[in-house]
């Protein structure tokens, strides 16, 4: 049987007649007279008592009438689902990213992309950069958003979206907040405020300031920027941190400024080795352009 067979047998049992049949599929009445002769040799039963040019449908027909209408419905869905995928209407995205990305700009990304992809469902899940990284080998996520520093997976596939260098967050008050530019070796004898041992940022002021030779006292640690932003703005001590900080201070609590020499790395966009769905590549065309938005504020070389 036929797909156009099966559209000619809903049409008669719905419209009551090869007239009306033929209307509602815009055919002519041979056409449709032909279509139900068709199906009615495939399927093996009597559908139809023919009077003379009259069809009445059988109790047979009537029966299988049912599960027609019910496999075309699935059918239509089955259209309408294709027709979404190709288009970019559908699906779903899930994403990991270090909770400095997933706070700040992932999240003006998601809204525009919702707003042109209003039927795909993002999922946002934040971690430190193992989390990120376990997420996405495992396949528990999809795309993953980290910082890197010269770092490789045997198992991903990794993609700059942007370079950016560190700054300095420091109370409003502080003796150093009217500087334009701290030099590093400014700030060997103040308190910290530092982000978690096993981030890669941590480890990379752990590393500087041991080659340097200089002892740090660390006041505070916090898994997150934003808890470490407002630590800093109750004077607990400073902070080194990623650019993102600078949309989580209070401008009348805390200022950010930059570093010198510059300490940089990579924002960079983790996924398993397979080719990404048009979704995926639309996703992360907003990622960019928003990290583009952000280039001058945040620092992006």
């Amino acid at each position: 049987m036929k797909i156009r067979e099966i559209e000619s047998f809903n049409a008669f049992m719905t419209y009551g007649s090869v007239t009306r049949a033929a209307e509602a599929m815009n055919i002519s009445q041979p056409m449709v007279s032909r279509l139900l002769s068709k199906f009615e040799q495939s399927v093996g039963f009597a559908l139809f008592q023919r009077t003379g040019n009259q069809l009445t449908p059988t109790r047979e027909a009537e029966q299988f009438q049912a599960t027609i209408a019910r496999s075309l419905i699935s059918l239509n869905e089955l259209k309408t689902q294709a027709r979404a995928i190709a288009n970019q209407q559908t699906g779903a995205i899930r994403i990991t990213a270090q909770p400095s990305h997933a706070d700040t700009y992932l999240l003006n990304a998601v809204a525009a992309f919702k707003r042109s992809h209003p039927n795909v469902l993002i999922t946002i899940n934040d971690l430190g950069l193992e989390g990120v990284l376990e997420t996405v080998s495992s396949g528990n996520s999809d795309l993953g958003i980290g910082i890197t520093l010269n770092l490789k997976h045997p198992m991903l596939e990794m993609t700059k979206l942007a370079t950016c260098q560190a700054i300095c967050v420091l109370p409003r008050e502080h003796k150093l907040a009217g500087f334009e530019t701290i030099d590093i070796d400014l700030l060997h004898d103040e308190s910290f405020i530092d982000l978690a041992l096993g981030s890669p940022l941590r480890t990379r002021i752990d590393y500087i300031f041991q080659v340097a030779g200089w002892s740090r006292k660390t006041s505070a640690e916090a898994r997150t920027v934003r808890v470490v932003t407002k630590l800093v703005e109750q004077n607990v001590g400073i902070a080194v941190l990623d650019p993102f900080a600078q949309f989580m201070i209070d401008p009348q609590k805390a200022i950010a400024l930059p570093l010198t020499p510059k300490i940089e790395w990579d924002v960079t966009l983790f996924h398993t080795k397979r080719p990404l769905t048009q979704i995926e590549n639309q996703f992360i065309h907003h990622i960019q352009t928003e990290l583009a938005t952000q280039k001058g504020k945040l620092g992006f070389l």
